[in-house]
């Protein structure tokens, strides 16, 4: 920021960067000249002065947590296209933006065919949790399960269970798609065993529950497993017609 040469605009200044006011040091000119032509009072200053400081704190904690979610392209809830789904109501979406069902611990379980809308879903909503200041992870179950056995290899695992297990809404991509050998489908478990109740989880699948246990190999873990995953769940089913091919049609032969 260039200063004039103002003696009390630089010592401003000088104290805004000692005590890290990033919003007061970008703005506390333009802020005083408006209080000064719309002859506000001293208290009306300092309320506007904080209330900047304030905004710009929660939206660089936003820009943090999104960055930190590792989300792997944007996706906006606004931007799912219902019409073209009429099997996602948007009411039960549009509750899920609040962070109620994070905080109470409850999962998410998004089943349907790909190209439904399952990822577009649980991009946004994990995106709306992170906007509220909670903390959110996205991964693929593959990318999850293969981290988990290269931390215990090297004897890392405690500590990145733990890790896990302090996120508030872990989004699980992929569920299901690959079939899990036994070490795989335990590790897995033990994160969902670590967050049951605490913390909220959303998996998006495109396995009814009855095909789960191709997945995990062994039909006694895989009842862990989906206990875990259904109690107290939010259940969306996006359906088997595929929206991109729909789309991919419609641009390839418009008309028909």
């Amino acid at each position: 920021m260039s200063l004039p040469g103002d003696p009390e605009d630089m010592l401003i200044d000088e104290a805004c960067r000692e005590l890290r006011l990033p919003a007061f040091r970008d703005r506390f000119i333009d802020l005083a000249t408006t209080a000064r032509r719309e002859q506000a009072t001293y208290k009306q200053f300092l309320l506007d002065m904080l209330q900047a400081e304030l905004a710009d704190r929660d939206l660089r904690r936003q820009q943090r947590l999104l960055r930190l979610a590792r989300f792997p392209r944007p996706k906006r809830l606004e931007d799912f296209d219902f019409e073209k789904n009429p099997n996602v109501t948007p009411e039960v979406v549009a509750d899920l933006k609040s962070p109620t069902w994070v905080r109470e611990g409850r999962p998410l379980v998004l089943i349907g065919d790909s190209g439904t809308g399952k990822s577009h879903l649980l991009i946004g909503i994990g995106t709306a949790i992170a906007e509220t200041g909670l903390s959110v992870r996205y991964t693929t179950t593959s990318a999850l399960v293969n981290e988990l056995a290269e931390a215990d290899a090297n004897r890392r695992l405690s500590s990145v269970i733990a890790r896990y297990s302090k996120i508030d809404l872990l989004c699980l991509d992929e569920f299901g798609y690959l079939n899990l050998d036994r070490k795989g489908a335990k590790l897995l478990f033990q994160i969902f065993t670590e967050r049951e109740e605490r913390k909220a989880t959303a998996v998006a699948t495109n396995s009814p529950f009855t095909e789960w246990d191709k997945t995990f190999g062994d039909a006694r873990l895989c009842a862990a497993i989906a206990d875990r995953i259904t109690f107290r769940c939010t259940l969306i089913q996006t359906g088997t017609e595929s929206y991109r091919f729909q789309a991919t049609q419609e641009a390839l032969f418009p008309g028909q």
